[in-house]
């Protein structure tokens, strides 16, 4: 984000069946800082780097991208979804015109290729990926959490100091899955799948459904190790399915 943020007070990761839900409120140094103290050693990690890139309002998003600018990365990963920050995210991220115009600014601020990260809480995702797409997005990242609560039966409040939080892990797969097959038929650029990913096997029905690349989130809770694990798991499951190659894979639900 453009200013340091500290994120949401009280408990902000709680346990659910078959997943978790977080209100960490995006806490983070916010973009100098990072640009100071992070990038630079993610970039020696070698692999690419997506930088997720949040804000409260156009003029901060603007002023973000124009910062990154001067630094080497692959690309913007633009959260526009959030649903853990009161002011801002989840209002952009579910009205199509609202969504296209904040990627529009972006584009034209940033140098780099820009993926924008979608809500699936929406009526109609197809609506919103293909607003998006008309206005420059570089590439569509599905899914954002789910909003969800949970109760303190104790004091019948709720559990989080948000109320609300994001639900994400396995519980949410099914419902990602249906997102990335609807929007990888009505657009034509790239789809990252995200929801729920343990393990290869789950990676490869991302593919089928349209993704063309993934990212892994709550299960690197379950196991440090995950991310590893499916590299090295992918290659042999596409084997034992018939693929040559994970582009064979890509969309075979729909081709």
């Amino acid at each position: 984000t453009r200013h340091p943020k500290k994120g949401n007070d009280g408990i902000r990761i709680w346990e659910t069946p078959s997943g978790i839900l977080n209100s960490i409120g995006l806490e983070n140094p916010g973009v100098e800082e990072f640009v100071k103290t992070k990038i630079h050693d993610m970039n020696k990690l070698g692999t690419e780097v997506f930088v997720n890139l949040g804000g409260n309002t156009i003029e901060e998003y603007i002023e973000s991208a124009e910062i990154l600018n001067d630094y080497d990365f692959a690309a913007i990963e633009l959260n526009i979804s959030c649903p853990n920050v009161k002011h801002g995210g989840i209002g952009l991220g579910t009205k199509p015109e609202l969504a296209a115009h904040v990627t529009k600014i972006c584009k034209e601020a940033a140098t780099k290729p820009v993926y924008v990260k979608l809500s699936p809480n929406v009526t109609d995702i197809v609506e919103i990926a293909k607003a998006v797409e008309e206005a420059g997005a570089d590439g569509i990242v599905l899914i954002n959490t789910l909003m969800g609560m949970r109760i303190n039966l104790k004091t019948g409040k709720p559990l989080l100091a948000n109320v609300t939080g994001g639900l994400s892990g396995p519980a949410i797969k099914p419902v990602a899955l249906r997102m990335v097959y609807q929007v990888a038929q009505a657009v034509n650029i790239p789809i990252i799948g995200v929801g729920g990913i343990t393990c290869a096997e789950d990676v490869l029905e991302f593919l089928n459904a349209g993704a063309s690349a993934v990212e892994v989130g709550a299960q690197n809770f379950v196991d440090p190790y995950v991310c590893p694990k499916i590299i090295e798991d992918l290659p042999k499951v596409l084997e034992k399915y018939g693929y040559k190659n994970i582009e064979e894979a890509v969309g075979r639900s729909f081709k």
